[in-house]
């Protein structure tokens, strides 16, 4: 019995080529996941200012504390800043989620700002950590031109909000009546 070499490695070939095509599909199929997951995960979410104009809904607010950053919401025309554990800092955004309560502000109503924080350490520190936050959203709502006198500061509230510290972790700015 004699054997074809030619046989054996056009088969061969075969095989290995069949064996690298279907590595690099799965290399792509890999790949696209991945980046399909980035695109819809960094796809930025409606404008707090868009949700509000268009009465349509802003992202959820367990997208927006899902980590421990800060981050800006607006839900039913409250807007909600989420703060980072141990800071005051401002989300990016914070501006455009203010528009619509300078314009509130400007049609006569007045800015009402309430602050939370979570239960987690010491109470004290936690109550004027919330009044830093609550001050920073203050001097935001300010610097776009609302008068002090037309914004109202509530004293910080505990909370535990969901069961979620990141969530307890706001302030909240919402318009009433003069």
């Amino acid at each position: 019995m004699s054997f074809n070499s030619s046989d054996d490695d056009s088969q061969q070939r075969f095989a290995l080529g069949f064996l690298i095509a279907l590595i690099a599909l799965l290399i792509s199929v890999v790949v696209g996941t991945v980046v399909v997951k980035q695109v819809r995960g960094s796809a930025a979410p409606k404008t707090a200012a868009t949700a509000v104009a268009s009465n349509a809904p802003a992202a959820p607010a367990a997208d927006a504390v899902a980590t421990d950053g800060a981050s800006v919401r607006v839900e039913n025309g409250v807007v909600k800043f989420y703060f980072a554990s141990a800071k005051a800092d401002l989300a990016a955004g914070a501006n455009e989620a203010l528009a619509d309560v300078v314009k509130g502000v400007a049609e006569g109503k007045k800015a009402v700002i309430s602050g939370f924080h979570d239960a987690t350490g010491d109470a004290a520190l936690n109550a004027e950590l919330a009044k830093q936050r609550a001050f920073a959203v203050r001097d935001a709502l300010k610097a776009l031109g609302v008068a002090e006198d037309k914004i109202e500061l509530k004293k910080p509230e505990e909370t535990t909000a969901s069961g979620s510290n990141a969530e307890a972790r706001r302030v909240e700015v919402a318009l009433s009546a003069q």
